[in-house]
């Protein structure tokens, strides 16, 4: 079994969808290998113009494989400590790609599966999802960046509150909460958050890149997102694309970007 399918589109819209719905789409150590070999074929591809995750069957992910810790669970704390962070690199390579990424939230976001999803730069869900980090309740501290994304996300009080009591937030409500960008009816989510990849992948590739390179950048100050600027914007001012944007928005038609 393939544990993660690839489809791709001619419009340069790429589908990754965790493909073990046996076990809701845990994080296995096959799954993970194969996650980071695709994370390393995106980054160069040149190609790819925008990112879609999801998961086969009921669920989005319900997080890392925990079957190994009853058998591992007494390996010294240094290996431990190298496995997991190799885990979570692995996983979060997600967020080193150029291009933009959209999870499609579908089911269930348990723990390292809710880390994910907020990993991507726009979070859809369907109403009836359920997302939650019930890391304490099985004596874990968080993994994968939870103290980061969580808060980062939709605030230190939410995150607090799902970290420490573990509050489940349906798909609904994490739109509301502003943890998710959206929630739709399940049936209608995949359909929604194509057209969102579609509008995503139709812009112009190279001024598309450099934006989420300056949003991911989180600038520390107004000047340091102005030197960013001055030196991103004249980029695609000496591009192709740019005469294609103006000629157009002139000719009033749907641009033709090239990535050039």
């Amino acid at each position: 079994m393939d544990e993660i399918l690839v489809d791709r589109t001619d419009d340069g819209v790429v589908l990754l969808t965790l493909n073990r719905p046996d076990l809701r789409n845990s994080m296995t150590d096959a799954m993970t290998a194969r996650w980071r070999a695709v994370m390393a074929e995106l980054a160069a591809d040149r190609e790819a113009r925008c990112l879609v995750v999801t998961g086969a069957g009921s669920a989005f992910s319900s997080g890392g494989d925990l079957s190994w810790l009853g058998e591992r669970g007494a390996e010294p704390v240094p290996r431990l400590r190298d496995r997991m962070l190799a885990f979570y690199r692995d996983w979060l390579a997600i967020t080193e790609l150029e291009i933009p990424t959209i999870a499609a939230v579908n089911g269930p976001a348990v723990g390292a599966g809710l880390c994910l999803a907020l990993a991507c730069d726009l979070v859809y869900a369907a109403d009836d999802a359920k997302l939650l980090a019930p890391f304490t309740s099985l004596g874990l501290h968080p993994g994968m960046a939870a103290t980061y994304l969580l808060p980062r996300r939709a605030g230190a009080g939410l995150a607090r509150e799902m970290l420490l009591t573990g509050r489940i937030l349906s798909g609904t409500e994490a739109d509301v909460k502003g943890l998710v960008n959206q929630s739709f009816p399940r049936n209608d989510l995949m359909s929604h958050v194509r057209d969102i990849a579609t509008k995503i992948a139709q812009n112009a590739p190279i001024a598309t890149r450099l934006t989420k390179v300056a949003l991911n950048q989180d600038h520390q100050d107004l000047e340091a997102a102005l030197r960013w600027e001055s030196l991103a914007q004249p980029v695609t001012m000496a591009s192709a694309d740019m005469i294609e944007g103006l000629a157009a928005h002139r000719e009033r038609r749907v641009p033709k970007f090239t990535g050039s």
